[in-house]
């Protein structure tokens, strides 16, 4: 290793790039990391962390207007768009900041570059019209929204990266598309006074999710006043001489609004890095092919993260990360455990959900318990406001294991995080029949459904 400039050289500052440079620098490898936007990757600069403080802007809202219940007389609230941009700007220069400096004070080099790989060993720094050589090349370099070339139209639209610095808050929006982030931000958007229309070619929104969280949503989000169009597409997208949009969608509805924003899925950052030249193989997505521990066919180059899609998660390219150095520098293959990671979609209200969906428990299992329960927070009753909450276990009716939790009400993503650990450590119901209920608290409901309120035999529901 001593020939080469560098024992690791990582390509992408994300979470994943990041925190296996950071770690490798902090064991003593001689570790250079090359980004070539602003590191923190998507989650930081233009994903998870601005979405939630997104998130949280779009509910004051319905905190005002639940207060008269308690009593409060809120005065009439004004909301100002460029406060809001000005000051998440403000926060994810903070957290960048961090990112790099952590890297460089365990002792790493960190480049503001674009990084293409020329040879196995051998990496070039655009900006620097340099290259390094390194022992180990580790593709940290994340997806981006898939864009809808297809469309006519489709260059007057936006995609996520764009939705969090508008010029100005639209007074209309359409998003295509039904997965975490076009609900997301179908949510936040109608929660800033947008008038928001979601379109999207399934049945039903957030596919592979549990159905009974899908419905229930679909549900409180029309009834908040978002328009859902399911079984639905964008045909063409044109341009108003007022400057506004006139969108064409399935049986012949034109909806005419200020933005359109496409969330029709993201796609690998693998282009024009030189990975077909040192032979990288692909797979029919365009995301690097991996082994079961991050290694690609070339033996000294790795890749984690969004880049391989295998799971499109900010903790799971950490992970991966974490199972890369164990593996690459400390004698110790750790393959990186995919299996039963608990996830958020922090919609109004929010989903919080880990393990498997009742679908997908009948596919693999003879038996299975369902135990469910439908309520009003505790929150909502001196408030009046009517929206549900949805608690639901989905058990093994042989082991009774729990294989799936699936939560969607107020603070839904924390109690998924807490349920990871039992559903992680193979817990049956019967530990959860055991534990103590913390009362009152709308998490107490997972350890009091003593009794299944169905069962799937075969296939066929019971009861």
């Amino acid at each position: 290793m001593a020939g080469y400039d560098y024992d690791l050289f990582v390509i992408g500052g994300g979470s994943g790039g990041v925190r296996a440079a950071r770690v490798a620098a902090a064991l003593g490898k001689r570790v250079g990391i090359a980004e070539e936007y602003r590191y923190g990757g998507t989650c930081v600069i233009r994903g998870c962390v601005p979405k939630k403080l997104y998130v949280y802007a779009s509910q004051f809202p319905e905190h005002f207007a639940d207060a008269a219940g308690y009593g409060w007389t809120v005065p009439e609230a004004s909301f100002d768009w460029q406060t809001l941009v000005a000051n998440k700007d403000r926060e994810i220069s903070r957290l960048e900041a961090i990112y790099k400096r952590n890297v460089e004070g365990a002792g790493g080099e960190a480049f503001h570059s674009r990084a293409m790989i020329v040879d196995p060993h051998v990496v070039h720094l655009l900006s620097e019209d340099r290259t390094v050589t390194s022992d180990q090349i580790l593709i940290a370099t994340g997806g981006r929204p898939a864009a809808h070339p297809a469309l006519p139209g489709h260059e007057h639209c936006i995609f996520s990266n764009e939705a969090f610095d508008l010029k100005e808050l639209p007074k209309a929006i359409m998003i295509e598309g039904g997965g975490y982030i076009a609900v997301e931000f179908a949510n936040i958007f109608h929660g800033l006074g947008v008038d928001t229309t979601l379109v999207y070619r399934g049945k039903e929104i957030l596919s592979r999710f549990d159905m009974d969280l899908r419905r229930m949503l679909h549900e409180t989000m029309e009834k908040k006043g978002i328009k859902i169009l399911c079984h639905s597409v964008s045909e063409w997208v044109r341009k108003r001489p007022d400057g506004r949009l006139d969108a064409l969608v399935s049986g012949g509805k034109v909806l005419t609004v200020d933005q359109v924003m496409l969330a029709i899925g993201r796609i690998p950052n693998t282009e024009n890095m030189g990975l077909e030249g040192i032979g990288l193989e692909m797979t029919k997505t365009g995301a690097i092919a991996v082994d079961e521990y991050s290694r690609t066919n070339v033996d000294n180059i790795w890749a984690i993260g969004d880049v391989t899609n295998r799971v499109q998660l900010t903790p799971v390219a950490i992970h991966e990360a974490m199972c890369f150095i164990e593996t690459a520098f400390k004698g110790n293959p750790t393959a990186p455990d995919h299996e039963t990671i608990a996830t958020a979609v922090f919609s109004q209200p929010e989903i919080g959900t880990v393990g498997l969906s009742e679908d997908d428990a009948v596919k693999r299992f003879p038996d299975i318990e369902i135990y469910r329960a439908t309520f009003r927070p505790m929150r909502h009753t001196l408030s009046g406001r009517d929206e549900k909450m949805l608690m639901k276990l989905v058990v093994d009716g042989a082991s009774k294991k729990v294989l799936g939790a699936h939560i969607l009400g107020p603070d839904a993503g924390e109690m998924a995080q807490l349920l990871a650990i039992p559903l992680k450590a193979g817990l049956t119901k019967d530990d959860f029949d055991r534990t103590m209920a913390v009362h009152p608290t709308a998490a107490e409901e997972l350890v009091t459904m003593y009794k299944p309120t169905y069962r799937v035999k075969d296939g066929e529901r019971v009861g």
